[in-house]
């Protein structure tokens, strides 16, 4: 995620309380999506979409954090 920006995402998970926070909760997303579309965690798909909207949610805040901290 974002691996174009590594320099700025460094940065701010340095300096960025708020952003590492919405960082760490995006992985923690991640992980719970893989797991319920591998099967290891099954789910129903009401459950599964909502963890996908949390988990988009997430990147966009982390998108716009991004975007002004380079501005």
């Amino acid at each position: 995620m974002f691996e174009h920006r590594q320099p700025i995402m460094e940065k701010l998970m340095k300096e960025d309380e708020d952003f590492r926070r919405i960082f760490n909760r995006h992985q923690e997303l991640e992980e719970q999506v893989t797991a319920a579309e591998l099967g290891t965690a099954p789910m129903a798909d009401l459950a599964l979409n909502q963890l996908k909207k949390e988990k988009l949610f997430a990147k966009d805040r982390l998108a716009r954090i991004m975007d002004a901290a380079t501005a």
